[in-house]
């Protein structure tokens, strides 16, 4: 068995990518060119926004929406304390500084209460992740930021077609970003990214950063970060199929739900009233992570923990000084994830067989009475 297996999904569509790819190759479109320009339009189109600025991968993407919103040196963003270091890494390399938030006890998100506490003089927007496929709540962040005139940008790396209350996220800040790498809900078959906002100036500038200031206009300083046209070309065949991936996706994980329902000191992913979960993961929490994962390896099931331990006490932030006390829920929960095996091709037999093993061992060792992993 395979956490995610990406060849399964390639046989599936085997002959539309191989005729594609062939395409491009033929037509030396290695670079830009209509493969690209119809990947942003059908983007944008998918997500109902503007305009889709495609780049080289999803940490490009924060980059370039973090300048485009011009930041400043010294200028503070709040982001969340439990994500991938994409997404705090790129407000120190835009120039701005780090503010980290706890996160809800229920969704793994940035929690709207705990962004008020940190918010002065010198704040000038916040990051928000749809950590794992759960959508942020975006009323309540958005009535914040509204409230003190902070700019919101939502990384969605994870969320491709998740929903709050009826609406695609990726729509509600004022840009947002996406990652395609190769394992995403929308992966590509290498690395890519792209940025969507409803904002010309915004589509503008951003365009501008990614190609070098603009070829031989270079109106200011740039970067290089482009979708090649291979990938672009996979990405509009994968791009048809992604709803029905999603609701694949969503079907799996109800199933996990019914067969974990009643297992001891295990916690099976909330789904915020109102909202539709992308499940770009199935990540459960539990009181005794190291032997379950043994366990569960022992049999031939792979897991993963995404991810280890809340960013603010990585190596990387110990100039901020910060304390398990600041960010409880989030340290906490990096106790206690596991990721388990989930992918829209994922067989019906293999599903069992996880939620099936784990809900033996969690019974062997903890009795038959649900008492939660919180």
């Amino acid at each position: 068995m395979q956490f995610i297996d990406l060849h399964r999904q390639y046989l599936s569509l085997k002959d539309q990518l191989d005729s594609t790819i062939g395409s491009v190759i033929s037509n030396s479109a290695f670079i830009g060119g209509k493969h690209v320009q119809e990947f942003e339009h059908n983007f944008s189109s998918l997500l109902g926004v503007k305009h889709c600025i495609s780049c080289g991968n999803g940490t490009d993407a924060l980059y370039l929406a973090l300048r485009t919103m011009g930041i400043q040196q010294d200028d503070e963003v709040i982001t969340t304390a439990h994500s991938w270091i994409s997404t705090s890494e790129t407000i120190t390399q835009a120039g701005g500084k780090v503010v980290f938030c706890d996160t809800e006890a229920d969704y793994f998100c940035l929690d709207p209460n705990s962004i008020e506490k940190h918010i002065t003089e010198n704040t000038k927007g916040i990051v928000v992740v749809h950590l794992y496929g759960q959508p942020a709540d975006m009323k309540r962040i958005m009535e914040i930021a509204n409230r003190h005139n902070l700019w919101v940008i939502e990384d969605c790396a994870q969320a491709h077609l998740a929903e709050y209350e009826g609406q695609y996220v990726g729509t509600f800040g004022d840009i947002a970003t996406f990652s395609f790498y190769p394992g995403k809900n929308l992966g590509a078959m290498g690395d890519a990214g792209c940025l969507v906002t409803n904002r010309g100036e915004y589509a503008d500038y951003a365009r501008l950063l990614a190609r070098h200031g603009g070829k031989n206009a270079h109106k200011i300083e740039g970067i290089n970060s482009r979708m090649d046209g291979l990938q672009a070309a996979i990405l509009n065949v994968k791009l048809t199929h992604l709803g029905e991936w999603t609701k694949l996706r969503r079907q799996h994980a109800m199933h996990y739900d019914t067969l974990l329902s009643d297992t001891p000191h295990l916690t099976c992913p909330s789904v915020r009233r109102g909202c539709q979960h992308a499940y770009h993961l199935y990540v459960v929490r539990v009181t005794d992570r190291k032997r379950l994962k043994k366990h569960l390896s022992d049999h031939d099931i792979p897991t993963l923990i995404n991810y280890p331990k809340a960013l603010p006490f990585y190596p990387a932030y110990a100039r901020l000084g910060h304390r398990p006390e600041d960010f409880p829920i989030a340290h906490g929960h990096a106790k206690q994830i596991l990721s388990l095996p989930l992918y829209p091709e994922l067989p019906t037999e293999d599903l069992v067989r996880v939620a099936e093993t784990t809900a033996d061992f969690q019974r062997t060792n903890f009795g038959r009475q649900n008492s939660g992993a919180a």
